[in-house]
């Protein structure tokens, strides 16, 4: 099935998540040798899944394992109600690459029985679970309480004040250590004359063996080894269809990096990586993104395979092209501005592949290298992924959402006509200059801000793109038509920073998650330091409660004197400040709004998460066996896309 018109971006929904599919616009103009390289690419991009769900909670493959025998081979009634609870919660347990719920963090825990399960087990053939050399008694009273318990190992993340962040976290990152010899383990590391540290514990598990700390090392030959031979087995094939010799060269830089776990080869090819720029065809894949460690350290597993949409690259590029100017007219102290910006390179990028951490459910932007220092000597590449934009913007329009919760028409109206530009512009500026913009102070750690540094980078970020979205040099450079175009991306962020994002969130939890609290700080900071002058007024309307921003201006200002204050907090490394800021606009939830927006939300029978079905890329061979073309099928179903990815890219136990 190929692009067309006819194209169907919705999929199916279960619980709170609904699947789309995203189409691989102009994939049949590209030359038979960059399909080829992206299909190489997109292999080794399948090939992380395993180490993804092992990270996510030591359990996870082996329920993952258990949970596809039943569904593949259970003998009994598979029309009753527990039966398709029981599919649900597989196809959750896909969704979240593991048991712990993919925002939240919190256990999903099965709507059918601890009983229901043992039956499914006993009437699955023993040979076809994972027992090892368990017995079915022994297994299940393994298993099933780590399924089905509350208490026992219920967050994936857990960043509440006051506890120990990794003992109560039951992500896979650490065993048999606390979070005060962590810190203490990587401090020791640390070598402050080190003007090129490495990114200390990125790839290691951090475990005590008889009383002494060690790392265990995630490369070729060590943990995860399979799965990471494979990957490079399919990074090694694609160099024959490299680019260029820049592209060449850091993917054997990457490769090398693999197969040593050498942090220092990972510095080495992140430099390589964002210093090429004439290819259009470009990845990410290794471990790279610290939100599902407590520490913000180790860094989950993830592949995403990208080509550029080149018009729409115009507009990211205008935006690098004056990087410097966003830089020296930041409000922020002009201790903290980097004199010289370097390198800041933007494209929009139609995704080909998702995979691990980034899929199914995937990010909408992405800046990296994430070492400080790289950014400041060598640049970084963000991008904007055009793709899965449009697709979720053809799912919301229509939805009723926003009449729910805006009450007046004329700004209904006004995020009709610029919500979706503004909405891309903000990802723009968020990814392309926000996290690439300021500077460290000399000294200053780069885990100073310990848990809550995911949380301060990514307000830096929004608010960076919220300051300059309103500034009139945006109008000036073509990228928007109307000065006040700004004011539908104020409305609907605060909006969804004091309101709607609580739809994502169980009655009596509290926030979690480094880029909700980052939206509530924002919002939530700028409506009480606001409330004397009426800048942001919340209100009794005829469903409930909404918003009116009375003073546009005054709000961007209110983002301007947050925006100092974090860069302050990032560059100084000032934790007490960093945790004031998070415990007290950040994390706790009324619980009275929280009832009523989601009451409000049940009404619309909407399913607030979203997440990607992959295309099918297949090789086409000529008569001779030649490969001729690269196929493009999107008419797979989720449950097979599932299934046939834990039966081909199966590395692990």
């Amino acid at each position: 099935m190929k692009p067309s018109d006819s194209f169907q971006y919705n999929d199916e929904c279960f619980v709170d998540i609904q699947m789309l599919r995203y189409r691989l616009n102009g994939f049949e103009q590209l030359s038979l040798r960059q399909k080829k390289f992206i299909y190489c690419l997109s292999q080794a991009t399948l090939y992380g899944r395993d180490i993804t769900f092992d990270q996510f909670g030591k359990y996870n493959l082996r329920i993952r394992k258990t949970l596809e025998a039943v569904y593949l081979y259970y003998k009994g009634d598979r029309e009753c109600d527990d039966f398709n609870s029981f599919v649900t919660y597989l196809k959750r347990v896909w969704f979240s690459n593991g048991i712990y719920h993919h925002y939240g963090n919190e256990k999903i825990i099965p709507d059918f029985s601890q009983t229901y399960f043992q039956h499914l087990l006993q009437q699955t053939p023993a040979d076809k679970l994972p027992l090892g050399d368990s017995s079915l008694d022994d297994f299940c009273e393994e298993l099933i309480p780590v399924m089905f318990s509350q208490e026992l190992l219920a967050k994936k993340v857990d960043t509440r004040e006051g506890v120990d962040v990794v003992m109560s976290s039951a992500c896979n990152y650490y065993e048999g250590v606390t979070q005060k010899e962590v810190e203490e383990y990587y401090a020791s590391q640390k070598d402050a004359d080190d003007t090129e540290p490495p990114s200390y514990g990125l790839n290691t598990t951090l475990v005590k063996d008889h009383g002494v700390l060690k790392e265990v090392v995630w490369k070729v030959g060590g943990k995860y080894g399979k799965a990471i031979e494979q990957i490079v087995y399919w990074l090694e094939k694609s160099l024959e269809y490299a680019e260029n010799d820049s592209q060449k060269q850091y993917i054997q830089s990457l490769i090398k990096y693999y197969q040593t776990g050498d942090l220092r080869i990972f510095n080495q090819y992140c430099i390589e990586w964002v210093g090429e720029h004439q290819s259009a065809i470009d990845f990410v894949n290794g471990f790279i993104e610290v939100y599902s460690d407590p520490m913000g350290l180790k860094g989950s597993w993830e592949g995403i395979v990208e080509y550029r949409n080149e018009e729409a690259t115009k507009r990211t590029r205008t935006i690098s092209d004056n990087a410097q100017w966003f830089e020296d007219h930041s409000p922020v102290d002009p201790r903290f501005r980097k004199p010289h910006v370097k390198g800041v390179v933007a494209n929009v990028i139609n995704a080909a592949m998702l995979g691990g951490d980034e899929y199914p459910s995937t990010a909408i932007g992405i800046n990296l290298p994430n070492a400080d220092w790289i950014r400041a000597e060598y640049g970084s590449k963000s991008i904007t992924i055009g793709n899965l934009i449009d697709a979720y913007n053809k799912a919301a329009h229509g939805s009723g959402f926003r009449e729910a919760f805006i009450e007046d028409p004329e700004v209904l109206a006004w995020i009709e006509k610029y919500g979706d530009q503004c909405d891309d512009l903000h990802t723009d500026l968020h990814e392309c200059l926000g996290h690439g913009s300021g500077q460290l102070l000399p000294g200053t750690d780069t885990d100073a801000l310990k848990s809550y540094g995911s949380t301060i980078e990514e307000a830096r970020a929004d608010l960076f793109a919220l300051y300059y979205i309103a500034d009139k040099k945006l109008v000036n450079l073509g990228l928007l038509s109307d000065e006040n175009a700004y004011q539908s991306q104020y409305y609907t962020y605060i909006l969804n920073g004091l309101m709607t994002q609580l739809v994502r969130i169980k009655p009596g939890a509290q926030l979690e998650e480094a880029h909700m609290r980052n939206r509530a700080l924002i919002a939530r900071w700028c409506y009480e330091k606001g409330k004397d002058q009426g800048v942001i007024e919340m209100y009794k309307g005829k469903d409930g409660h909404y918003i009116r921003i009375n003073n546009y201006p005054a709000l961007r200002q209110l983002f301007a004197q947050l925006l100092a204050e974090i860069q302050r907090i990032k560059s100084e490394g000032d934790f007490p400040a960093a945790q004031r800021l998070v415990e007290d606009y950040a994390v706790q939830i009324d619980p009275d709004l929280h009832q009523e927006i989601l009451e409000r939300y049940e009404r619309l029978h909407l399913a607030p998460y979203k997440g990607f079905i992959n295309p099918v890329l297949s090789l086409v061979r000529d008569n001779d066996g030649r490969v001729s073309d690269v196929s493009v099928d999107y008419s797979e179903t989720y449950e097979h896309q599932m299934l046939r990815y834990s039966s081909d890219y199966a590395t692990l136990i």
